[in-house]
């Protein structure tokens, strides 16, 4: 039998997946400090992990551990250097979470270009109509947006960006122009000039050393004044203190972001009182139907991990 530690509860589908299958006990470890999981991780075969860290200082401790399965894309709260040269596998859940962040940055692209917050603040305080003919308001159509990274994710906007008849470029090193051509994309290859050309900037790519302040003050001061940037991705991405700079200075019209470079947010962090960002608490995969398919696609890795039945756009080459 094998023995699963479910860090961070989870949606129930994905613990009655377990629940059902004999082959497997699992146990919900709520307590994710690193002290109790020194403590209580030894014992077990594999682990889902959502958003608590696996660092070295725990693994060391965990010889029995074979497999960890994320609830979710990203794994930058995981030791990748410790489970490679200890063969320990790491899966993600590839599939269950594109329709529903694609849905969180057309929501994010909406609010902002529309100026829904201002719109709704005067109705409340009963200003109606008096300064609502002053409020700078975008559409979508024809407008175009860049797409950095073309995985699940970027695939599933672009979809989404069509259907309001808007342009797509893409920019992604390791898609070929025939893949982004068949969604109705163009590929670009520098991505200093895509974001020159651009009207909505759309990130999608993992935090690495090559990705970490991507965005900076040096390329959000050539983006037209009217450019709107979504993070959904990861925090860390764009570099928070340039773009509290660049919205401030009227460089770009607005930005949303559900990542952040330090999550909880640092409650000194300056985007916290910038009118021109919209903010959510890295939320956009909680729709009920994606908690579901993220849950049980996160089980579904650990069962058919070991009957060797993996689907291999799971695993994560190290």
């Amino acid at each position: 039998m094998h023995k699963v530690a479910i860090i961070e509860k989870i949606h129930q589908d994905g613990i009655d997946l377990l629940k059902d299958n004999p082959e497997f006990k699992y146990e919900i470890i709520e307590d994710s400090s690193e002290d109790n999981l020194i403590k209580v991780l030894p014992s077990f075969d594999a682990c889902t992990l959502r958003v608590s860290k696996l660092n070295e200082k725990i693994m060391s401790n965990c010889k029995n551990l074979k497999v960890i399965s994320r609830h979710g894309v990203g794994y930058d709260n995981v030791d990748l250097n410790y489970i490679k040269k200890n063969n320990i596998t790491l899966l993600i859940t590839a599939k269950a979470n594109a329709i529903a962040v694609a849905e969180h940055v057309i929501y994010m692209m909406l609010s902002i270009s529309k100026s829904i917050n201002q719109y709704d603040q005067e109705v409340r305080i009963g200003n109606f109509k008096k300064n609502a003919s002053s409020i700078k308001t975008l559409e979508l159509f024809n407008k175009e947006i860049l797409i950095v990274g073309f995985g699940r994710i970027g695939q599933s906007l672009i979809k989404r960006c069509k259907g309001f008849e808007m342009k797509v470029a893409v920019f992604d090193p390791f898609v070929n122009k025939e893949i982004i051509e068949k969604f109705g994309g163009r590929k670009i290859d520098n991505l200093d000039q895509g974001l020159k050309d651009c009207d909505y900037l759309s990130l999608h790519v993992p935090l690495t050393k090559e990705t970490k302040n991507l965005i900076d003050y040096s390329k959000l001061k050539n983006m037209k004044k009217e450019a709107i940037i979504i993070n959904t991705a990861r925090g860390g991405i764009i570099n928070e203190d340039d773009l509290n700079k660049a919205l401030n200075e009227n460089r770009i019209f607005g930005a949303g972001l559900d990542v952040f470079e330090n999550e909880p947010v640092d409650k000194n962090n300056s985007l916290l009182t910038n009118k021109k960002v919209l903010l959510s608490p890295h939320s956009a995969t909680f729709t009920e139907e994606c908690k579901s398919r993220m849950s049980l696609e996160t089980t579904k890795n650990i069962i058919d991990f070991f009957k060797n039945k993996i689907d291999k756009s799971m695993i994560v080459k190290l």
